[in-house]
């Protein structure tokens, strides 16, 4: 059981600071605390240094997956992978199946907390694609770029790409960028537009 807590903790410590280095901005603070602790997990369970070596790289990549994710792609895929990469690692590197559940554990208690760091510090410029939380008002001193914008609703129109859940759609011959519902929409699906915001145009897919 001792074994088992020394993992939560050890884990869960390690995610949180390495997450939360992704989420705000700490100048590599919480980077460094995060793979000191991260490191010794798998020292303190490894004694090949093969064995160290791959499982340490494996728990790494999958912390890039999940800022190549929230750099560049936005659509959650490359997180989930690497989230899956970082848990397997923890998982093999257990001297037993308590010590890997317990390891897990902490890798969800960390992830978690790490949100906290939101309310605290100053957030890093990720996940904004796929959140959208900026709503464009007037009350927030923010004019329409386009005021048409507005006679777009109620409007059908298809998907010239993906909505995952942001992508293009064309209504009138006329391209815009648009949101689905927090749902992902096909290319070449028929929409129809709900609601638009400033700039921000939020539609639902339209069944045949």
């Amino acid at each position: 059981m001792e074994m088992s807590c020394l993992s939560f903790f050890i884990v869960g410590l390690g995610t949180m600071f390495l997450i939360g280095e992704l989420l705000v901005n700490m100048r590599g603070i919480f980077a460094i605390l995060g793979i000191v602790f991260i490191t010794l997990y798998f020292y303190a369970y490894l004694n090949e240094p093969a064995n160290f070596a791959i499982l340490l790289t494996i728990y790494f990549i999958g912390l890039i997956l999940i800022l190549i994710d929230g750099k560049l792609l936005n659509d959650g895929t490359l997180a989930v992978l690497g989230l899956v990469g970082m848990v397997l690692s923890v998982v093999i590197a257990a001297p037993d199946i308590y010590a890997g559940l317990y390891a897990v554990i902490g890798i969800v208690v960390g992830v978690a907390v790490s949100f906290a760091f939101l309310k605290l510090f100053k957030r890093r410029n990720m996940w904004s694609k796929i959140t959208l939380k900026d709503r464009l008002t007037e009350e927030a001193g923010y004019s329409s770029i386009n005021e048409t914008y507005e006679e777009l609703v109620g409007k059908t129109g298809v998907t010239m790409t993906d909505l995952r859940p942001v992508g293009t759609i064309r209504i009138d011959d006329e391209e815009y960028s648009a949101i689905s519902n927090a749902q992902w929409v096909e290319k070449d699906s028929k929409i129809i537009v709900e609601e638009v915001d400033g700039t921000r145009i939020l539609v639902k897919k339209v069944d045949n």
